[in-house]
């Protein structure tokens, strides 16, 4: 994953620029990157590896070199070094993406073959920011070129692109991840999660489309590409990714957080407890929900350990995230000693999260746990934006059950994901009992849609029921 933040004003943009990026670091944990415009100076750039560090404390200490600029972009990335800046018949530009490029080898033999050529990364590959730029660049224009990249790409991709004509703000075609523009009286920004805008005193002005193009200037934006009609934003951002103060096409994320909580909490009658607690911190808001919706206190049996532990999806190496799920989690024993507790969580990927949280718990005294999930089980893994960090299909809790039932991971999917079938009702049976779970439940697709309140078809469920489409 990863997430962008861009800012142009009157005058100085670097303090908006620096602590706008900053809050989208809940997005990323590998890369990091400024790039600013000024008259005077003209482009400048910025790189930082912000493995086992922050965004903060990388930068600050080098904001001067960004003195003068009236409009910038930065990046938290989890994939390629960025912003990358390009010299070509477009004019010299910075580029930062969100993206994921499935077919990315596919594309880059074809660019070869036109005589392009690519600066290969440390790790063998081609950096995948620089070939969307490589893509724009065929074009006549920039709006000419992301035309050319967005029909060349499968998978997703949103980008910013700084110029002396401005700042462009674009939406992955399908908009499976969010770009929102904000205003204040002597500045624009955009920014893919919004909680960036309040402390900087922008309020949200415009939810960008899918494939939408939007130029911005000090003195305001215009439309240069209209939205496309289809949509499949990722219905995870609302789950999981999303900070609970965000807002994607109007809808908060912590309202449909409670919503989701609301409606496990409703369905679950035959379930004693004396109290909800939520897994920190996406857990918090289904939690609090399902308090509401089974008429239960909402207790803080667990809590999260937040100044130096990062979100445990976010290390590539499993070791890692084992040790970061254990880390950061620290019980509460006086509230978990000889109660029965529902615990709620955003979702189960691998369940190496569970496997200890569940271990600690009984550990610390719970005498019953019974575990509720606020999406449905995942069965695909992603082909769009990577939020699971997973190599393959395997790696997810789901298939590797499903391998062990059928013989072949792959068997008889449609009925693992009907919520009714009695595979699908095998399938959960299986991860209670592997985790000592007292009970288990999970959200269904038709809750998660109604929770968000947009329509199916614009919205992606592909991890839950292999439904989207590039």
């Amino acid at each position: 994953m990863g997430g962008f933040f861009g800012t142009i004003s009157k005058g100085n943009c670097v303090p908006d620029l620096f602590y706008g990026t900053d809050y989208n670091s809940h997005l990323g944990t590998k890369r990091a990157g400024m790039a600013t415009y000024s008259t005077t100076n003209g482009l400048t750039r910025s790189i930082h590896n912000i493995e086992g560090s922050y965004f903060r404390s990388k930068f600050e200490a080098g904001l001067s070199k960004f003195d003068g600029a009236t409009s910038g972009i930065g990046v938290i990335s989890d994939t390629d070094a960025q912003p990358i800046i390009i010299n070509s018949h477009l004019g010299r530009f910075a580029i930062v993406t969100v993206a994921r490029i499935d077919n990315m080898e596919e594309i880059e033999k074809q660019l070869l073959e036109r005589n392009h050529h690519f600066t290969e990364l440390s790790s063998g590959k081609t950096n995948q920011t620089e070939l969307i730029a490589t893509l724009i660049c065929e074009g006549k224009t920039i709006t000419d070129g992301v035309e050319k990249m967005f029909a060349a790409i499968k998978g997703s991709c949103s980008l910013l692109i700084l110029s002396e004509e401005g700042l462009f703000a674009i939406r992955d075609k399908l908009g499976r991840t969010p770009v929102i523009i904000g205003k204040k009286d002597s500045a624009y920004a955009v920014s893919s999660e919004p909680n960036a805008f309040p402390n900087l005193d922008y309020d949200i002005d415009y939810f960008v489309g899918p494939g939408e193009i939007i130029q911005i200037t000090e003195n305001g934006w215009k439309q240069v590409r209209k939205p496309n009609d289809k949509m499949q934003v990722c219905s995870f951002f609302w789950v999981y990714f999303g900070f609970p103060s965000c807002d994607y096409e109007g809808i908060n994320v912590d309202v449909v957080r409670n919503s989701l909580g609301e409606a496990l909490g409703k369905a679950d009658t035959d379930t004693e407890a004396d109290f909800a607690c939520g897994i920190p911190d996406s857990g918090v808001g289904h939690a609090i929900g399902y308090a509401i919706g089974k008429g239960i206190p909402y207790k803080r049996g667990i809590l999260k350990y937040t100044p130096t532990w990062p979100r445990s999806f976010t290390p590539s190496q499993q070791s890692m995230r084992n040790l970061v799920a254990k880390m950061k989690i620290l019980p509460n024993r006086q509230m978990l000693t000889g109660k029965k507790v529902v615990f709620c969580d955003d979702s189960i990927v691998r369940g190496t999260q569970l496997r200890g949280n569940v271990e600690m718990m009984y550990a610390y005294g719970a005498k019953e746990i019974h575990m509720r999930i606020a999406c449905p089980p995942l069965v695909y893994s992603c082909r769009y934006l990577n939020f699971s960090a997973t190599q393959n299909d395997l790696e997810l809790i789901t298939r590797s059950i499903i391998e062990n039932l059928e013989g072949q991971h792959d068997k008889n999917l449609q009925e693992y994901v009907d919520p009714n079938s009695e595979k699908h009702k095998q399938m959960v049976e299986v991860i209670r009992q592997r985790f000592g779970l007292n009970s288990l439940r999970f959200n269904t697709v038709d809750a998660l849609v109604k929770a968000i309140g947009l329509p199916k078809e614009k919205i992606c469920t592909h991890c839950f029921d292999g439904s989207s489409y590039f």
